[in-house]
């Protein structure tokens, strides 16, 4: 009986497993655009191909699908809605505008170039938004309405990647705007102060990152707010695939001072979505 009951719970168990690790995608394009004149394919489209094959996330991810899929119709020189569709669904399940670059040039070696550079057209709108260098850092400027700053050439050596420094204001309550390139962090580090003392974080855009010793990650987004206090052991910076800019807020102490650190690992930082 006891056999019976551990085989039971183990198949309960598997199962749940494998549900909860596929993704249901709804579609409802072919019910929207052919339902009254093709019911038949409305449903083959939505229920079938995208509610069952798509779907089956267990045997292979999203990401990998998208690739399959717009590397097909890329091969048969289909270039109309369609793929400009699954080019946005690429974006959405990960592909990056390097990787799409990538993949349009291998593809036009085995299926021709006039096709590569008709999918071209279509990736480079998909993808407009996706800038790297300065035009990253000049659109990113325009997001928020403080300055990015300089280059944050003082503090470099406890950062991982790029950051910027500007100052807001040094009267009364010294505020500065800190700005991260995507993946940039700062190192583990403590504000000591015998009396007092901590740092105040306002996120003002993009996406990033603060962490205490200990402790899960917290996401940081615009308006989010995080107390610090003097002597908890931290870290904050950008997500891996965006920039990311905050206030640092100086809380007034006695005795305070910054105590830098180990950095945070790439292993560790890799966890983090």
């Amino acid at each position: 009986m006891k056999i019976q009951m551990v085989l039971a719970l183990a198949a309960w168990v598997i199962n749940s497993t494998t549900i909860m690790a596929q993704e249901t995608i709804k579609q409802t394009a072919g019910r929207d655009q052919l339902g009254d004149f093709a019911p038949k394919f409305a449903e083959l489209n939505d229920d079938v191909l995208f509610g069952e094959v798509w779907s089956r996330t267990d045997k292979l991810g999203l990401r990998d699908r998208s690739l399959v899929t717009i590397t097909s119709l890329i091969s048969q020189g289909i270039t109309d809605s369609s793929l400009t569709y699954h080019l946005q669904t690429a974006k959405q399940n990960g592909i990056t505008r390097t990787e799409i670059s990538e993949i349009i040039t291998h593809i036009a070696f085995y299926a021709g170039w006039p096709k590569a550079w008709a999918a071209f057209r279509q990736a480079k709108e998909v993808w407009a938004e996706d800038v790297t260098g300065e035009e990253a850092k000049a659109a990113f400027q325009r997001e928020m309405i403080f300055p990015i700053g300089e280059p944050n050439t003082a503090f470099a050596q406890y950062f991982i990647g790029q950051s910027y420094l500007a100052p807001v204001s040094k009267e009364q309550v010294p505020v500065f705007n800190v700005t991260f390139e995507p993946g940039c962090r700062n190192n583990w580090h403590i504000h000591r102060a015998t009396k007092g003392g901590g740092q105040m974080l306002i996120g003002v855009a993009g996406r990033g990152w603060y962490q205490e010793e200990g402790k899960p990650a917290v996401q940081i987004l615009p308006g989010t707010v995080i107390h610090i206090p003097a002597g908890v052991k931290h870290w904050h910076g950008a997500a891996a695939d965006s920039w990311f800019a905050h206030l640092a807020f100086e809380v007034e102490g006695e005795n305070t001072s910054n105590e830098w650190l180990e950095p945070v690992s790439d292993e560790e930082y890799s966890k983090l979505q």
